[in-house]
């Protein structure tokens, strides 16, 4: 009987797999980087958590698909560059290709950094549908 209660309380303590039903899942809390820029991207649905870290240098995505946390290389970028990081951002690996698109404004109330208020994450996948989360955040600078 102790066990069936406990198998039950870590059941209902373990938390969902994805961000509001979907395929990407919360990232656990991300350092600034060594050097160059990162932005820090979080979900702005019924869930508001970390969902994405687009690193500059590396040029990476960091990323939770399916539970699991993976670092997606980029592959391409277009539009005006802030901080390193362009307004659209394509990375891929393997079958998964996800596009970044954001807008990152300056503000003179942030040192070191960008506010990110408007941002989507595009997610294909071979032989699956593809998912668009909308986002949020804020670009953080190494010193």
């Amino acid at each position: 009987m102790k066990f069936a209660f406990l198998l039950m309380a870590a059941q209902a303590a373990a938390p969902a797999p994805g961000i509001d039903g979907l395929p990407i899942g919360a990232l656990p809390q991300q350092a600034l980087p060594a050097r160059g820029c990162a932005a820090y991207l979080f979900s702005t649905g019924t869930t508001r958590t970390l969902a994405a870290m687009a690193t500059a240098d590396p040029a990476t995505l960091r990323v939770s698909i399916d539970g699991k946390v993976i670092d997606l290389p980029r592959t391409g970028a277009t539009g005006a560059a802030t901080l390193g990081l362009n307004a659209e951002n394509v990375y891929r690996s393997g079958d998964i290709v996800a596009t970044v698109q954001m807008t990152a404004e300056m503000r003179q109330n942030l040192s070191a950094g960008a506010a990110v208020p408007v941002a989507t994450l595009r997610l294909d996948r071979e032989g699956r549908d593809t998912v668009v989360v909308p986002l949020a955040g804020l670009i953080g600078c190494a010193a």
